[in-house]
């Protein structure tokens, strides 16, 4: 009971990820409009004509409907980014991993239980919760006159295995959505710059002549769009591989922890 309570302590992220998504979307189109669309960032202060001269902002609004889905998978890249960061930095709890696992091989290199669960308790974390509930289980299976050893071992394994499986979800969680943000923020940059030339060539044949206006305009979408997909696809990548290689940090503890206490039981019961 006590190693359960301890599990339910620190952030666990964010689970409702549809809602930060729609989040990030009333904050794009709020952008898109009042932002990017104000009438100061065009000539004669209308949003239908240029953009003044250098103006960034205007030029972003020109590349059209695309542009707030886009901003939409980019914020919700950031926002989920910043909610994994904090997650998994919980997760490793208090101190240095690789310090942590150190000393909970040596407290069970001594056969010192109470000092690894001194420990645990101290560091916390995802590492800390499932090394405390398979101590929790070890020290059970000391008490155990029922069964022999092989059972004990299998029995400290399975709880450990139950433990880990109790915190990966938490750590993984929201991952897909950055994963699937990779793929699609590319996808649709290049179907903002598709629509963008699109646009273009339509003015370009408009009448036999050529509508600067509209051709610049189309251009400008195409560009937009590309440059808006190709950095929120980056970012993505980014965020996803690297939170990816500090759950697999995390992972590798365990499992040299989890052999570590195997290992000391079977070397110290008959």
């Amino acid at each position: 009971m006590e190693t359960t309570k301890k599990q339910k302590q620190g952030f666990k992220g964010i689970e409702a990820a549809g809602l930060v998504i729609i989040a990030c979307f009333i904050v794009a189109l709020c952008i898109y409009k009042f932002v990017l669309g104000d009438p100061s960032n065009f000539m004669n202060n209308d949003p239908n004509n240029h953009p003044l001269p250098g103006n960034m902002l205007g030029t972003i609004y020109k590349g059209g409907v695309v542009v707030p889905v886009i901003q939409t998978l980019l914020l919700t890249v950031l926002a989920l980014s910043v909610e994994r960061y904090f997650t998994i930095r919980a997760a490793f709890g208090r101190g240095k991993l690789v310090k942590f696992v150190a000393q909970i091989k040596d407290a069970l290199a001594k056969n010192d239980m109470e000092a690894a669960q001194a420990l645990c308790d101290k560091q916390r974390g995802s590492v800390a919760n499932v090394v405390g509930a398979t101590l929790q289980t070890y020290r059970e299976m000391e008490q155990n006159a029922e069964l022999d050893k092989d059972q004990k071992v299998l029995a400290i394994q399975k709880s450990l295995e139950e433990a880990t499986a109790l915190e990966m979800p938490m750590l993984q969680q929201n991952l897909p959505i950055i994963g699937t943000i990779t793929t699609l923020g590319t996808l649709m940059g290049l179907l903002g710059t598709v629509i963008g030339m699109i646009r273009s060539f339509a003015a370009l044949s408009a009448g036999g002549g050529t509508d600067s206006v509209a051709l610049s305009t189309g251009i400008s979408e195409a560009l937009i769009n590309t440059a808006f997909g190709i950095l929120t696809g980056a970012l993505a990548v980014i965020s996803y591989n690297y939170f990816t290689n500090k759950i697999d940090k995390l992972t590798y503890s365990l499992d040299e922890v989890g052999f570590s206490i195997v290992q000391t039981f079977n070397a110290t019961h008959k």
